[in-house]
């Protein structure tokens, strides 16, 4: 009986799979390669969604999770972070979900499972934000990042081609005024990757059409994307390196950000060696300990939160390094 109410949670909370369909969204086609891509990133967030939805224990759910093809696991741990955290904040459940996956193999996937909250937070009404479990100060901004993505994803019009920004956005609580929406502007960034098809130009122009003061944070999530992502020749990246034009030290930010999630749980591909040798001018691993390196240790320093500090450290170490300014 357990079981069968388990499988019905999932049925009844597990988005459709024809969601992430780039035809259904509307989004550019590059190329059959860039769609199969992107649109198998879709049906594996909604994967490892699925199997968190019907699990007993994220422990439970860890053990199919981590039999996912390892170019895309991330991206289910990413939909089980979603899931657990819509389990935590309503009456689905007993115990906390996102707590027992971050205390166990989850914890290699963490920059992941907290960008999942973000997506549980774009389907949650507000009044629950509350009870959604993201104790880290500094990561919890990637939460942000995972709102971000899933507005410009599934509200497109509104969020890339409207523009849109919450001038009151509530959440964290006490977070100074304003800064929300640079985080879920490095959301919409990413997500303009898949919006864009991976098509270099096209994102680059989408990019540009956006006030100069958010270009930055849109060309950080880009490079996460492209080298988390990918689904860009290598000949693509560098155009899109140079189109970036002094938005080359964010890119390279976010591409070191892209570059530690996948070297923590040992899931570099390819792609992201190349993407990281573009965009940072190093391998993954040596763009993962800049990143790593440059986390503060404090949540705040002065009125600047820590993780705008921990951004623009990761930037300026590029800059130092040469090659990534305009």
């Amino acid at each position: 009986m357990a079981s069968l109410l388990r499988s019905l949670r999932r049925r009844i909370i597990t988005p459709d799979v024809s969601e992430t369909r780039l035809a259904t969204r509307g989004f550019q086609v590059k190329s059959p390669e860039a769609r199969d891509l992107l649109e198998t990133v879709g049906e594996t967030f909604l994967t490892g969604y699925a199997y968190a939805a019907e699990a007993r224990t994220p422990a439970e759910a860890e053990e199919r999770l981590e039999q996912i093809p390892r170019r895309f696991r991330g991206f289910a741990y990413e939909g089980a972070g979603m899931a657990f955290a819509i389990l935590d904040a309503t009456p689905l459940s007993i115990g906390p979900k996102v707590a027992g996956c971050l205390a166990g193999r989850g914890d290699g996937q963490i920059y992941l499972i907290y960008v999942g909250i973000g997506w549980a937070m774009a389907r949650l009404p507000r009044m629950l934000w509350s009870k959604i479990h993201a104790p880290d100060p500094l990561l919890r901004w990637l939460a942000l990042d995972g709102y971000g993505f899933h507005q410009a994803y599934f509200r497109t019009e509104q969020y890339v081609h409207g523009q849109y920004q919450d001038p009151r956005f509530p959440w964290p609580a006490g977070g100074p005024p304003g800064y929300a929406n640079r985080v879920i502007d490095q959301g919409i960034g990413r997500a303009m990757w898949f919006v864009g098809g991976t098509d270099v130009e096209l994102v680059a122009t989408m990019i540009g059409r956006f006030p100069e003061s958010r270009r930055g944070d849109l060309y950080a999530g880009a490079g996460l994307a492209a080298t988390y992502a990918c689904g860009a020749e290598e000949d693509e990246l560098r155009r899109f390196w140079e189109l970036a034009g002094p938005y080359r030290p964010q890119l390279a930010q976010g591409s070191a950000f892209a570059a530690e999630a996948r070297v923590r749980p040992g899931l570099v591909v390819p792609a992201t060696e190349i993407a990281t040798r573009v965009f940072c001018g190093v391998t993954p691993e040596q763009a993962a300990r800049i990143s790593n390196e440059a986390r503060p240790e404090q949540p705040f320093q002065g009125d600047v939160p820590a993780y705008e500090v921990w951004r623009q450290r990761i930037a300026d170490q590029f800059v130092s390094l040469g090659g990534v300014s305009p």
